[in-house]
């Protein structure tokens, strides 16, 4: 088999392409699945197939920046689970994540939050914010944010009356919808819509006076739900040692099990 692409970042939902041999090739009724094998991580993801020669199947999120072990399976009623190849993966620590990574860490540090504002001046085109969008918001999800981690920072002794930006100020700025709608449901999330910067803006008033009207019926609908293009992504159940992830956009499942 080979996979395209041969890595993929730490927080995984990206799309693998597995071209199968002529070797690899068995009979029609065979479901084929991957099992990637790293220090401390094992995962199991089911595959799609696009044609006789090739799967298709979601990138895991991995625990570290590690080379692993992946072997394609193939599994056959009233027959047992064949090993038909194997293959190795890189996971990595891309830009994406280390954007998410800053952002965690400046929740409450205006001087860092006041720096990414030049990112406005510049003003990426939107197929790059659509993409900048997706992927920080999938490395925020796949962070492990301390128990005590608010959107606000963690001097919580600070009023709503005080002017100054937040993490939610930066991601409707921007128009990210994905990010925006992730900052809500957490901690501090809520209370970030009425909070003025220094010029006298909310979250609510920047998204209306940039014209961004999904961003807007986000942040001001009571009950408003998730976006569709944050519900074509993964959802993920966490049991013990244990997590399975729904791919909604291909139809793929994933099993995560730590050693």
């Amino acid at each position: 088999m080979k996979l395209n692409p041969q890595q993929a970042p730490l927080y995984g939902d990206s799309v693998i392409t597995v071209q199968l041999t002529e070797e690899d090739k068995v009979e029609d009724d065979v479901v084929f699945y991957l099992v990637f094998t790293g220090s401390t991580v094992q995962h199991c993801t089911s595959t799609r197939k696009i044609n006789p020669g090739s799967l298709e199947t979601i990138s895991p999120g991995h625990d570290c920046c590690e080379t692993v072990k992946v072997a394609l399976c193939a599994s056959r009623e009233g027959h047992p689970v064949l090993v038909v190849a194997e293959e190795s993966f890189q996971f990595v620590q891309d830009e994406a994540y280390d954007a998410a990574q800053f952002l965690a860490t400046c929740a409450g540090n205006q001087q860092a939050l006041n720096f990414t504002r030049f990112l406005d001046r510049s003003r990426p085109p939107a197929a790059d914010v659509d993409f900048l969008d997706e992927k920080v918001a999938l490395a925020f999800r796949h962070l492990k944010l301390p128990a005590e981690w608010n959107v606000l920072g963690a001097d919580q002794s600070l009023t709503e009356n005080v002017p100054r930006e937040t993490l939610m100020h930066f991601a409707v700025r921007l128009g990210l919808l994905r990010l925006t709608w992730f900052l809500l449901q957490q901690p501090g999330g809520r209370g970030a819509l009425s909070i003025h910067n220094n010029e006298g803006a909310t979250p609510v008033s920047l998204a209306l006076e940039r014209g961004y009207q999904k961003l807007h019926q986000l942040l001001t609908e009571e009950g408003a739900r998730e976006p569709d293009s944050w519900s074509t992504l993964s959802h993920t159940v966490h049991s013990g040692d244990y997590s399975v992830k729904h791919h909604r956009g291909l139809d793929v499942y994933l099993l995560t099990a730590e050693a």
